[in-house]
């Protein structure tokens, strides 16, 4: 802990356009055709440098999976040893430097990300993980700008929380860096997850051991770029692509883990815990664990709602980035005297979206990451077109010739436990329950005994009354609620993410919450005037 002389007060970075004529419009043209005529050879970056182990995966364009993007090395049990020795040397320096020197890197990182870097991130997540301009620019731009800037606001204020002295005591609380790395596993679908949860520990003094999703490498591996032309010292994050089983296997076995930062999926983090668990005995303290993991995000509706509002945010909601957001709509609930109007509004702007490569900017969607999670997709729409008691009302289709494309898909179930209200699909798949209207308790009820998970969700009604009863019967349901607005879309320093239940550890990315689990706090009492004698008043004469 140390004075921090200045720092810039946190903004929200502004979201580009991208309309015809803009200067960025042009820009991420230019840089789409750059990155799509290349072909990245990614290596491992430990210590601040590259390393290549020659087994390499390739990256390749989810919407045209026959081009590849990148050959990415992955780490075998050697590199993974370099890594945590890294981590460890650096460690030492890292952890000791002044607050305001690690956040100097992370307020230069923010900058250049707003400026010369954008575009680079940008057409790297959209090539790459299939986003459209807007999904990239919310995601690989303003998010990450806005973690690295908020982050530092709220460290300055976690060091500035001091306790009280009494006369002739002086009392100070230290936040130290973890002792140990920490392991940061990192998902395909948010670019800004991986710098946010490599960074976060990083800024608190912490050295962290980064394991990328495959499907992310390319974004990923220009967010590690980034950092290190902002200035972080070599071994403070080192970047080990790899197979996910090994790379755990073998930094979980490490005496030195100090904690691990994870978003993925629930049964994985599950894993990762049990395994901590197992071998709790073995480490030199307790690692902390932080996890957001898997969602089965609703949207209730009361029968006062607005249609064309609840409409649009349940298209927005279920069929951005392909419904592959922890927090996309997945299942909802609208009564029957409105479900006539939303079902026919909703059907014409399914049938209104187009489907393809996210270089062309009329697409509203492209691609699922890859074919493990096209076959899944087709397999639960496959087997709804069977079931009985379900009916596909728009899309159903899915098509991986060219891309891995699955279409935005509405489905309507008369038993509110079927599968797709219950299970998490990861995909662009909305299943609807129609219920009476005066079952609104009940099904607010419903709506909370359905799912093991806790993420996010939403409330339709103008009624004030209905949202409050649904935001008290709902109170555990999400650790994300909206009013009136699709579950998706939290903004750094504005609503705090994350769920529990199944869904995670619920320690809000893009809060002071989360940075407080990446130090160690040392209370400490400095006597200014030591007393010299062993007796108190009590024990003077009768």
């Amino acid at each position: 802990m140390s004075s921090t002389p200045n720092i810039p007060a946190p903004r929200n970075e502004p979201v580009l356009s991208y309309a015809p004529g803009s200067p960025e419009r042009d820009a991420i043209k230019a840089a789409l055709k750059k990155m799509s005529g290349e072909v990245v050879d990614i290596p491992l970056i430990i210590g601040g440098k590259e390393v290549r182990t020659g087994k390499t995966h390739p990256v390749v364009v989810p919407h045209r999976h026959s081009h590849v993007l990148a050959h990415v090395h992955q780490a075998d049990a050697r590199s993974l040893n370099q890594a945590v020795q890294a981590a460890e040397r650096a460690w030492r320096d890292w952890s000791s430097w002044k607050f305001e020197d690690r956040a100097a890197v992370f307020i230069r990182a923010a900058e250049l990300l707003a400026g010369p870097w954008r575009q680079i991130l940008n057409a790297s997540t959209m090539l790459g993980q299939s986003k459209t301009i807007f999904q990239a620019e919310i995601d690989a731009a303003c998010e990450l700008i806005d973690f690295w800037r908020f982050n530092v606001s709220f460290a300055e204020q976690l060091y500035a929380n001091q306790p009280i002295s009494s006369p002739g005591v002086w009392n100070r609380m230290e936040y130290r860096a973890l002792e140990g790395f920490v392991y940061a596993i990192t998902p395909f679908n948010f670019t800004a997850i991986g710098g946010n949860l490599a960074g976060t520990p990083a800024l608190m003094g912490n050295t962290v051991v980064w394991k990328p999703a495959g499907t992310a490498a390319l974004s990923n591996y220009y967010t590690m770029k980034l950092l290190e032309a902002a200035g972080l010292p070599p071994g403070v994050i080192n970047f080990v692509p790899g197979d996910a089983v090994m790379v755990s296997e073998r930094l979980l076995g490490d005496r030195k883990l100090a904690g691990v930062h994870f978003t993925g999926s629930t049964g994985v983090f599950q894993t990762l815990w049990r395994t901590v668990g197992e071998k709790i005995a073995h480490y030199a303290g307790y690692p902390r664990l932080v996890g957001e993991t898997g969602g089965k995000d609703f949207v209730v509706a009361h029968p006062s709602a607005d249609p064309e509002a609840l409409a649009v945010a349940l298209v927005r909601g279920a069929y951005e980035y392909q419904g592959q957001k922890c927090s996309a709509a997945s299942r909802t609930y609208i009564p029957q005297s409105l479900w006539p109007e939303v079902r026919d509004r909703m059907i014409a702007m399914i049938k209104d979206i187009k489907v393809g490569d996210v270089a062309d900017f009329r697409n509203f969607m492209g691609a699922v990451i890859d074919a493990r999670s096209f076959g899944k997709l087709k397999g639960y729409l496959d087997q709804a077109a069977k079931d009985r008691g379900v009916s596909i009302l728009a899309g159903g289709g899915a098509d991986d010739r060219k891309g891995y494309f699955v279409e935005p898909t509405l489905i309507q179930v008369k038993d509110p436990k079927y599968r797709t209200m219950c299970e998490e699909l990861f995909g662009p798949v909305l299943t609807a329950y129609v219920y009476k209207d005066a079952d609104w308790r009940q099904t607010l009820k419903l709506v909370d005994g359905t799912s093991p998970y806790a993420l996010t969700g939403a409330v339709f009604a103008r009624d004030r009354a209905a949202v409050e009863q649904a935001r008290t019967a709902l109170r555990d349901a999400a650790g994300n609620f909206y009013v009136n607005d699709k579950p998706t879309g939290a903004v750094v320093g504005q609503q705090p993410f994350g769920g529990a239940r199944a869904s995670g550890t619920n320690d809000k990315a893009g809060s002071i919450l989360n940075l407080v689990r990446w130090v160690s706090p040392r209370a400490m009492k400095e006597t200014l005037v030591p007393p010299t004698d062993y007796r108190y008043p009590f024990m003077g004469a009768q």
